[in-house]
């Protein structure tokens, strides 16, 4: 029987110049991903992908995700990372973990207008809605605050895209253990929920 893998994935994307070129639409430029399979065998990509359609990058992408022009354009084409991401879909049953929906989005967004199928048929996770919830926090909390949070720091650069994947799976891996140690609570005892004092008034009277 084949076992799970979870694939903790982030995107890097392109970004306009103001309003941009006519028809902008963010292309992915970066990627990084850890694949852990049975909860032990871990495997790490990453890689610089050059944009299909827009394919200069404007001053603000460069300077925010501190990347250049040069870098993608030695990167791996769409077609090729998606070839990769089929094949690491095809290892077992998929738990795909993001922090927030724009990943999925994004690269479903890019498929569709390469023309290439989307490569993922797993479960997807979005991560900041699972701390969200678990945490009863009102807004979504971005990914370097979350680690924070737990009074730890991210790892490597934010906005690098392996670095981001492995801070996803640093805080999956709390968020679990938290959960784990709720769901151990101890139940409570019959003296815990009747107060044996009153009762045993009422028994005397």
């Amino acid at each position: 029987m084949r076992g799970t893998t979870l694939i903790f994935i982030d995107f890097e994307f392109s970004m306009p110049e103001g309003r941009g070129p006519k028809g902008f639409f963010p292309e992915i430029i970066e990627v990084g991903l850890i694949s852990v399979k049975d909860f032990s065998d871990t495997d790490e990509f990453s890689s610089y992908v050059k944009p299909r359609v827009f394919k200069r990058l404007s001053r603000r992408c460069k300077s925010f995700l501190s990347i250049s022009q040069e870098d993608v354009d030695g990167g791996i084409t769409l077609a090729a990372l998606v070839k990769r991401l089929a094949a690491l879909n095809n290892q077992g049953n998929n738990k795909v973990i993001t922090w927030g929906n724009m990943d999925m989005r994004v690269l479903r967004q890019n498929c569709e207008r390469a023309g290439l199928p989307f490569p993922f048929s797993g479960e997807f996770v979005d991560l900041s809605m699972e701390y969200k919830r678990f945490f009863g926090d009102r807004n979504q909390t971005g990914l370097w605050k979350a680690v924070q949070e737990y009074g730890r720091d991210g790892v490597g650069k934010h906005h690098k895209a392996l670095d981001d994947a492995q801070t996803t799976q640093h805080i999956y891996h709390l968020v679990e253990k938290d959960k784990r140690y709720l769901n151990r609570a101890e139940p409570t005892t019959i003296g815990d929920r009747i107060d044996l004092s009153k009762l045993q008034q009422l028994l005397v009277q």
